[in-house]
């Protein structure tokens, strides 16, 4: 995991989701994937937006990178996941957004950030929309 990444995660926990830096003011959450490859736990955080009650959506921009995260691969191989928003954790479900959805939640996400659309235009490809569904281990 990079430096900053690990230091986010490290004030998130410290003040119950609360960052500075880039993420200040931002909705961000940690996102817990287990490794495609690795089968080893690997937290992230994400900005996310909320859609509804138990529906969290997260943007696999990578900053504009060319490349997607290795949180989307790992949630692609293995789609169950933890989440912290705040003080609270719990399990989730990925699943990717697509068509009409996935573009709605991509201009509520724009609208709220314009600093998506950079990250579109830097990628030079189609951005993943995942949306994390709470669940619990009873089903």
């Amino acid at each position: 995991m990079n430096a900053v990444n690990q230091r986010v995660i490290v004030e998130f926990r410290a003040n119950q989701g609360r960052v500075g830096g880039v993420f200040a003011g931002q909705p961000l959450l940690l996102l817990t994937t287990t490794g495609a490859k690795s089968g080893l736990s690997r937290t992230n955080p994400a900005v996310y937006l909320r859609d509804g009650e138990d529906r969290l959506a997260v943007f696999a921009s990578n900053g504009g990178a060319p490349s997607a995260p290795a949180w989307y691969h790992n949630l692609a191989a293995r789609p169950e996941a933890t989440v912290e928003v705040g003080a609270r954790t719990y399990r989730v479900r990925a699943q990717e957004a697509t068509g009409a959805e996935r573009e709605r939640l991509w201009a509520r996400q724009v609208a709220a950030d314009p600093q998506f659309a950079v990250f579109q235009e830097r990628a030079g490809r189609h951005i993943p929309v995942l949306v994390l569904t709470r669940w619990d281990s009873r089903g």
